[in-house]
């Protein structure tokens, strides 16, 4: 009996790891089964993606820029190559172009109507009268796709837009602002202004400790516009820019006139270097500010680098600070004027040409731009790249302003732009009162307009 019950228990045994053993074969090659079933619906969706690109018509589309330093240029390239070769059916012809020079060929091009697909704009005026003309394609649609627009860029988009439609992005943009001289404040004792009442206090206490308030470099004329500028940016706001420019209001109302009669204060006070209104930016204002002879400039997010070429030693010494509030005006402290670069798309452009413009709006785009002081981010996550104290203040401020304007010369046609500068220089050498120039402006503005 015990005989038969140990041949029992080890018959059931053995049939236990036959059938356990048959399992795991099973499974295993259940497995194996799927597994193959899987690679084999991999290599049907591979070929399927070939095929439905093999299947798209070759398309090309033309890109102009303007950067012509070879290491800027082939971060274009880089991007341009990647693209492609996720697109096959894509070719981007590439021309890269000195500014001057691509100004004069985009003229050409634009006055035959056939404008490049995708190329280099500061936004504005001269934007504004391409899309007049019919010569840009409205991307809008494409902006609010995903969400591209409001989860991508943090400024500079305005710049881009015209009646509701977005014909481009930016790239880099930056804002004007009060580069200081930290010794010479200290020397005189003086704090950053935050007040335009503050601000000519400031003035007129440097002054007295025997130190030039401020470099200006008035002989090319719009480096005066900014403060007029910014002084109707900080009485009118954006709502007084907006009602004189859709001519509900005037470019003579109260706001532009009290800027006018704001900035003669400050001229006034006599704060600038001698020769100021013959005095260039680059040559003059610039060297006399980066060699310590001033204690501010009212300039662009550009100034620290032109400082730096001049007089490395000042930058120890630089600060930052945007330009004063009016107390009692419309606009926010932290509004800014500006501008900076970016990209439009030609009219007959296909869809691949803003698909790509996508592509290099990225954040590593950006940051491979900041890292190379090609741009000042413009897409959010790309201020990590920012090393330099100078370029994260500007940064900040960027960062700040709920109403970004684009400078008036640019914004502007380039004629009107012209008559802005040189009747705003009218107050700075005391010919012209406030009221007078913001006729003129208005008047140029109207001409222009109606």
């Amino acid at each position: 009996m015990k005989k038969i019950l140990i041949f029992s228990l080890i018959t059931v045994f053995t049939v236990s790891i036959l059938l356990i053993g048959t399992s795991c074969k099973a499974e295993e090659a259940v497995e194996e089964v799927e597994e193959a079933e899987e690679a084999e619906e991999a290599v049907t969706e591979e070929e399927e993606v070939v095929t439905e690109e093999e299947e798209k018509e070759p398309v090309k589309f033309t890109w102009w820029h303007i950067q012509t330093v070879a290491e800027q240029a082939l971060v274009w390239l880089d991007l341009a190559d990647e693209f492609m070769a996720e697109n096959p059916h894509v070719n981007i012809d590439i021309t890269g172009y000195e500014n001057e020079n691509f100004k004069a060929k985009l003229t050409t091009v634009m006055q035959g109507g056939e404008p490049p697909d995708i190329f280099q704009s500061w936004g504005g005026g001269t934007m504004i009268e391409y899309a007049k003309a019919g010569l840009l394609r409205d991307i809008t649609s494409f902006l609010e796709e995903d969400n591209w627009a409001s989860e991508t860029f943090t400024t500079g988009l305005s710049a881009f837009k015209y009646q509701d439609k977005y014909f481009g992005v930016p790239r880099d943009m930056g804002i004007v602002g009060f580069w200081y001289n930290k010794d010479l404040f200290s020397q005189a004792g003086v704090d950053i202004p935050t007040t335009w009442e503050g601000f000519l206090e400031t003035c007129q206490t440097l002054k007295d400790a025997g130190i030039t308030p401020i470099a200006i470099g008035e002989g090319d004329k719009w480096p005066g516009a900014f403060y007029w500028e910014y002084l109707a940016t900080r009485i009118g706001g954006e709502e007084g820019f907006n009602a004189a420019y859709s001519r509900a209001g005037s470019f003579a109302d109260k706001p532009f006139v009290e800027a006018g009669e704001a900035l003669a204060d400050l001229v006034a006070l006599n704060p600038f270097q001698s020769g100021f209104l013959s005095a260039v930016w680059e040559a003059d204002a610039s060297v006399t500010f980066a060699n310590g002879d001033a204690a501010m400039i009212l300039q662009g997010q550009w100034g620290a680098g032109q400082f730096e070429s001049v007089n490395a030693d000042i930058m120890d010494k630089l600060g930052w600070f945007p330009f004063p509030e009016v107390e009692g005006g419309a606009g926010g402290p932290y509004d800014a004027i500006g501008g900076g670069n970016g990209f439009i798309i030609g009219k007959d452009a296909p869809d691949e040409a803003v698909e790509f413009l996508k592509y290099i709006s990225s954040v590593d785009s950006q940051i491979a731009q900041v890292g190379l002081g090609m741009a000042m981010p413009v897409v959010k996550g790309a201020e990590v790249a920012l090393e330099k104290e100078t370029d994260k203040l500007i940064a900040e401020g960027l960062s700040k302003a709920e109403y970004y304007q684009l400078y008036y010369d640019q914004f502007f046609a380039a004629a009107v732009g012209s008559v802005i500068n040189d009747n705003i220089q009218g107050i700075f050498a005391g010919t012209m009162t406030p009221e007078q120039v913001a006729q003129a402006i208005e008047d140029a503005v109207a001409q222009e307009m109606d």
